[in-house]
């Protein structure tokens, strides 16, 4: 029994093996790259492929026969109520942010809500219009078909300038029309091609900080309506604070009666929104402040005649009915493209962040691919419909949770309620005040601003997290909505060059005998090995930072490699010249012409007679033998010929000067050990780099090794001929440790000793 534990537990000896060892034992194979034509089965249509993919593309397949009825519908109805009548307000308001008539948020709170109940994976998120969204909509409808581009001259004496608002708001539905269209495209596409990965670009940071910009945007875009008057419409960079700036100069204009019923109207919805809160848990259903306040303001309105009474601004004719599809304008694509692309991206982000919080509550998953797809056939279709984009909202979304809704049956009961509204109840909100859509806007930004406590919480946590948040917010203030998105973005992946260009290097040492290595200026029992550096770096080697690599290598090794290789180059040419000048004296010395020795050599029937030379002697006479220097032989026509004397010179073996033969001093280390465990793929640039290493290291006797090399690290380095007949696949090892005892074993010295190893020698 003991001699069976003692050959599966070497106490004695750690079993060390190389990569080349180890690939060798272990029978590594490379899986080949499949053919045309596995490729091609692997797409070949069957019935279970087509089944299993019309169950991907439409969700509601799997989980409607399964529906349990008595334990959900209730619920679900309760929930998709209480977001319905939120719709109605939200969907008026965001619609007038969006620079739109009111009618089209109603169509965008019903066609791609219906829409995302077949195709969407999440059970709990509330699609529809949404406030970011629809400020990135209202800057596109202001630069593009700006009011000023509709004045008309009046027929008066004053010949005072009209804006012609059914101009304009034609012109501005066929915009938002194309592009939701072009957002809807972009969305199916990159679902289609599995590019839901994409949202990993946009971070949490990024996100939170460009939504807390575009909640200042919508805060400033609304004012306009809480003082009841127009200001001039700003586009490009600096056109929000164009804007503040003359709105700060008209505040003498203000509209008191707007002013007043603003203000009334918003301290009511905050008080009631925080009742809520408080008495969540006790009250079955929020009570619908915001459609109360609807109700309410317009009856007032309508009342007292407040339009014609104090010239407040109402939100006018909204058409009942539905209305037949159209084709999109595709005059308007080409100057919308960029716009779209970054609405459909953040309206996903929005939609898919939500929708992994819910589902990680809840227990379920959703599906990053088909929440484009799913967006984008709501944006794409609704497109038809005078729709605009659409992502998540965060409020109506916590009302359908928090209700008890357990899936989009509640989405479908909300549809229900804004199609009643659309054909019969929404002509009734003619007297409606505009300022009390803005202030529902505006209430409805309490959480967003709430996000201002990001950055105390990024100071303490992760700086390069509040920069990126702050350099979000700040782009998207100043350069819009549009361009903010990009910088952001750009900056964003900066951040993580920047990143692995200021990565830690650190040299290894054991710690307290066992066999982990850690970095020797942060843990005190770590101690370096005898002859041996280790060195690793917190981030991958590439193009990059290989440089930065290479340089910090050099200088914490502890030797100064390139000037010692160049003294070593200054070493070899001195000696190179001095052999070269020694063989130049000694050639003269050997070389001298002996009349006597000609004389005494028999030179009859053209036969020379050739005597040894004693090559270690100092100075030769010459003698009547032919012994001597070289000899000078007469020709056949009387000339003289030079002969050289014929040496035996046994070929010696090349031989390669030491640094100690040079006399320079040999480094300290014989071993560089490169720990390799952080990095996750190579390039070119690395790899020259590592060859460049090796062979600097060669020059001045130190060894040099690769450890914790991933295996597809190891392929990239094969594919990259990095391997060769002085740098094999023997200078790889699995660990630090098994390195280290290869190279004390080579050396032969004392083996590091762990606590295991020697606990195993006791007993």
């Amino acid at each position: 029994m003991e001699k069976n534990e003692s050959q599966l537990y070497p106490r004695d000896e750690h079993s060390v093996l190389s990569e080349a060892e180890l690939e060798k034992l272990g029978l590594r194979n490379q899986a080949p790259s499949p053919s045309v034509c596995t490729r091609i089965q692997k797409i070949r249509c069957s019935g279970s492929a087509a089944k299993s993919l019309l169950y991907q593309l439409l969700p509601i397949l799997t989980w409607l026969p399964r529906y349990p009825v008595k334990e959900w519908l209730l619920k679900d109805i309760i929930s998709g109520f209480s977001v319905g009548i939120m719709h109605l307000p939200q969907g008026l308001a965001y619609a007038l942010l969006a620079g739109l008539p009111p009618v089209t948020g109603l169509y965008s709170s019903f066609y791609p809500v219906l829409l995302y109940f077949f195709f969407g994976t999440s059970r709990h998120i509330s699609v529809g219009p949404f406030a970011v969204i629809s400020v990135m909509i209202g800057s596109v409808t202001d630069s593009l078909e700006p009011s000023s581009k509709y004045l008309e001259i009046t027929n008066d004496t004053n010949k005072t300038a009209i804006i012609n608002y059914a101009q304009r708001d034609a012109a501005r539905v066929e915009l938002v029309a194309a592009l939701t269209f072009l957002v809807g495209t972009f969305q199916v596409a990159l679902g289609l091609l599995q590019f839901g990965f994409v949202a990993i670009y946009l971070s949490e940071p990024l996100v939170r900080g460009y939504t807390t910009a575009a909640s200042v945007q919508v805060l400033i875009s609304q004012l306009k309506y809480i003082f009841g008057f127009d200001v001039e419409e700003y586009s490009g960079p600096l056109s929000l604070i164009y804007t503040f700036l003359e709105i700060c100069k008209r505040l003498p204009e203000t509209n008191m009666g707007t002013l007043v019923t603003s203000l009334i109207a918003l301290v009511c919805i905050l008080l009631v929104k925080m009742l809520n809160d408080r008495f969540a848990k006790k009250i079955p259903l929020p009570i619908p402040v915001e459609l109360l306040m609807i109700i309410i303001s317009t009856a007032i309105s309508y009342g007292a005649r407040l339009n014609a009474n104090f010239g407040i601004s109402v939100v006018g004719d909204i058409p009942s009915g539905m209305r037949p599809p159209e084709v999109p304008n595709v005059n308007y694509f080409g100057k919308v493209v960029g716009n779209s692309f970054a609405i459909a991206m953040v309206g996903y982000v929005i939609c898919i962040s939500l929708g992994k919080i819910f589902a990680l509550k809840h227990g379920y998953t959703v599906d990053s691919n088909q929440e484009l797809i799913a967006l984008g056939l709501s944006n794409f279709v609704g497109s038809f419909f005078q729709c605009y984009s659409i992502s998540c909202s965060m409020s109506r979304s916590l009302v359908q949770e928090s209700t008890g809704g357990h899936s989009q049956v509640a989405g479908l009961v909300s549809c229900l309620i804004i199609l009643a509204t659309i054909l019969k109840i929404g002509e009734l909100f003619y007297e409606l005040p505009k300022a009390i859509l803005a202030v529902i806007i505006l209430a409805n930004l309490k959480g967003m601003f709430k996000q201002f406590k990001d950055i105390p919480e990024l100071w303490k946590s992760n700086f390069v997290d509040l920069l990126i948040w702050l350099v979000t917010f700040i782009a998207t203030i100043v350069l819009n909505l549009d361009m903010g998105l990009g910088v952001a973005v750009v900056f964003s992946l900066l951040t993580v060059v920047f990143r692995t260009q200021m990565a830690q290097y650190s040299i290894l040492g054991q710690v307290s005998k066992t066999g982990i290595y850690r970095n020797v200026d942060e843990y005190d029992k770590a101690e370096n090995i005898p002859g041996v550096t280790i060195f690793r770096s917190s981030a991958t080697v590439y193009f990059a930072n290989a440089e930065l690599y290479a340089g910090a290598l050099k200088k914490k090794c502890g030797v100064d490699v390139d000037n010692l290789i160049k003294r070593k180059k200054k070493a070899l040419k001195k000696a190179e010249k001095k052999v070269k000048k020694e063989a130049k004296k000694e050639a003269k010395k050997n070389k001298k012409i002996v009349p006597e020795a000609i004389n005494g050599c028999d030179f009859g029937n053209n036969n020379l007679g050739f005597v040894d030379i004693d090559m270690g002697a100092k100075s030769q006479e010459p003698s009547g033998d032919c012994n001597g220097g070289d000899l000078i032989v007469p020709e056949h026509n009387g000339s003289v010929k030079d002969l050289e004397p014929q040496i035996n010179i046994q070929p010696q073996h090349s031989y390669k000067p030491t640094l100690e033969s040079l006399g320079l001093e040999k480094p300290p280390l014989h071993s560089l050990i490169l720990d390799f465990t952080p990095v996750n793929f190579v390039d070119t640039v690395c790899i020259k780099t590592l060859k460049n290493i090796f062979r600097d290291f060669r020059e001045i006797e130190v060894d040099v090794y690769l450890v914790g090399c991933h295996a597809s690290v190891i392929t990239e380095l094969e594919r990259g001929s990095f391997f060769s007949e002085t740098i094999t696949k023997h200078h790889l090892f699995a660990s630090v440790h098994d390195a280290v005892t290869y190279v004390t074993r080579k050396q032969g010295g004392n083996l590091p000793r762990t606590a295991t190893a020697m606990l195993n020698t006791k007993m």
